[in-house]
């Protein structure tokens, strides 16, 4: 066998040229080595409004006591996929064009792979920033459809992927692990959903690179119907009921009509569905709890902790009762809305409240800034707040508004328990009740300064319906003042509503700038109509 040797001044020279390369490339590396990790987790249906956080005691202390809370967060779209398609690209709906939680609907279709997906945050972290990356949980709702790829498709800018197959589930469930396919059972010990993303979580920062940052997402099935709590949680909250606010169980005599068509007062089988429902969303939370104490202790444990940033929000709010609505999100008010936000992490003083308004459309941008990479180079509509954490922002000229979006869905056949309703309504209730319908179409812009805490919403609808509040005089959204109000101060919510609609990029960062010479043309908001829309429309006439 012939044998391979360098010869002394070889071996110098080949020396001599690994330690120039190691020396060239020292300043990145370190600089890589002392970027920060990101830890991310995301709940689904969790909301804040009606008490969602109460059970989450580890949560609010290990994150929210260690970091800072942003009470004024909203979501882009009050619906998983669209929210989380929101959430991944830094976009408003109208411009990652994923409109509800169908395949039709650009959820987790191969256009959405196609043209969205190489473009997401994780994407950008692992391509420019050297980011390992880390994705445990539900995806979107579609993931796995056969006709997008199955669960063989991961998606561009992951390492290490662990997903959940379609919706959420917490026993009965398949994975895709890196592509291929795992089915799990129903066996407490071997297939809790919540406590299998636990334990892969904790599997992964043991046996991570140590000498690249990591970014690593964790999204839960807790709180999602079927609300399915751990064996040792079952018996807990016995006495708790869903919050009996000022909206619950009244009527919204002046809001949209499918909010007018819920009964009043609800029946005494739908006050007690909605709080067993309400008991049990809570239980399930409490092993959402256990994770992320097991996450942070393990983080402490292994010294990464004070490098770490950590993030807990949610995809969208939540009602039970509210305006007797039985159960659901997708509505325009703020339990359905605003979601909770909080933040830990290097240089994040502890016990800060933020009154700033924050979108989900900002999480992208902000741990892209977490991780050193300019935001401004992307095309995401969002904006960093990572300089309000750390103290060097300006809050006085942060952002005012948010635009909220939602496309209603609807069957195109009359519900047989229901028939009176006609076609073009969906989540029905035995009691003839509707969570949603095809013109529970809306767009809002929600505003909050000092000097104004407004929403203004416009339905694409026969009527062009209108809601309006004062969330400072009226917080539970009791009376639209669209008929009351100042023409101006409508005016002026009109022509801004138009303009976020209309927006892409930095134009949705910058704060809006009245034309005087504006009047106030609603119908104009929905001219362009998705042919989604245009379809229901044709067929209705």
């Amino acid at each position: 066998m012939a044998s391979f040797r360098l010869r002394p001044r070889a071996m110098f020279h080949f020396a001599l040229i690994c330690v120039i390369l190691l020396l060239s490339n020292l300043p990145v590396m370190a600089n890589m080595y002392h970027r920060p990790n990101i830890v991310l987790i995301l709940t689904d249906d969790l909301d804040v409004s009606i008490g969602g956080m109460i059970p989450l005691n580890k949560t609010r202390k290990l994150i929210g006591d260690a970091g800072i809370t942003f009470p004024n967060t909203f979501v882009a779209s009050p619906l998983c996929c669209p929210s989380r398609a929101s959430i991944l690209t830094g976009k408003y709906p109208h411009n990652h064009h994923v409109i509800n939680n169908t395949l039709e609907g650009n959820c987790s279709s191969q256009a959405w792979q196609k043209t969205q997906e190489p473009a997401t945050f994780p994407a950008l972290l692992q391509k420019y920033g050297y980011y390992q990356t880390f994705f445990a949980g539900k995806y979107l709702n579609e993931y796995g459809n056969k006709e997008a790829g199955g669960v063989d498709h991961v998606p561009s800018g992951w390492d290490y992927w662990f997903a959940l197959e379609k919706n959420s589930k917490y026993y009965n469930y398949t994975l895709s692990v890196n592509g291929k396919a795992q089915r799990h059972g129903q066996n407490y010990s071997e297939d809790y959903l919540t406590d299998v993303l636990a334990n892969i979580s904790i599997e992964f920062l043991q046996y991570k690179s140590n000498y690249r940052p990591f970014f690593m997402m964790v999204s839960t099935p807790a709180p999602h119907s079927p609300w399915t709590a751990a064996p040792q949680y079952e018996g807990q909250f016995p006495n708790v009921k869903a919050p009996r606010d000022p909206s619950f169980n009244i009527h919204g005599k002046d809001k949209h009509w499918l909010i007018r068509q819920a009964k009043t007062p609800m029946a005494n089988s739908s006050v007690e569905f909605l709080d067993n429902a309400y008991r049990k969303r809570w239980r399930t939370l409490l092993s959402v709890d256990d994770l992320v104490e097991k996450v942070v202790k393990k983080l402490e444990v292994r010294g990464e902790l004070a490098n770490t940033y950590v993030i807990f929000t949610s995809d969208n709010g939540y009602h039970t009762g509210q305006f007797s609505l039985p159960l659901d999100k997708r509505q325009l008010y703020e339990f359905d809305i605003r979601v909770p936000l909080l933040v830990r992490g290097p240089n994040i003083k502890p016990n800060q409240t933020s009154p700033l308004l924050v979108a989900n459309i900002d999480l992208g941008p902000t741990i892209l800034d977490m991780a050193g990479y300019n935001a401004n180079k992307t095309q995401m509509d969002g904006m960093s707040f990572l300089p309000i954490m750390t103290g060097k922002g300006n809050s006085s000229t942060w952002r005012t508004d948010v635009l909220v979006e939602y496309e209603g869905e609807g069957h195109n056949v009359s519900d047989p328990a229901c028939p009176i309703l006609g076609p073009g309504v969906s989540g029905c209730f035995p009691d003839c009740v509707c969570e949603d319908s095809y013109n529970n179409t809306y767009a809002c812009v929600r505003t909050l300064s000092q000097a104004a805490n407004l929403q203004y919403c416009e339905f694409d609808d026969n009527e062009v319906f209108v809601e309006v509040y004062n969330l400072t005089a009226d917080p539970f959204q009791l009376t639209n003042i669209a008929k009351t109000i100042d023409q101006e101060v409508l005016e002026r919510m009109n022509h801004r509503l138009m303009m976020l609609q209309s927006c892409s990029g930095q134009s949705c960062r910058t704060p809006g700038v009245y034309d005087s010479r504006f009047k106030f043309q609603p119908r104009l908001m929905f001219d362009n109509l998705s042919p989604h829309r245009s379809r229901w429309r044709q067929m209705l006439k």
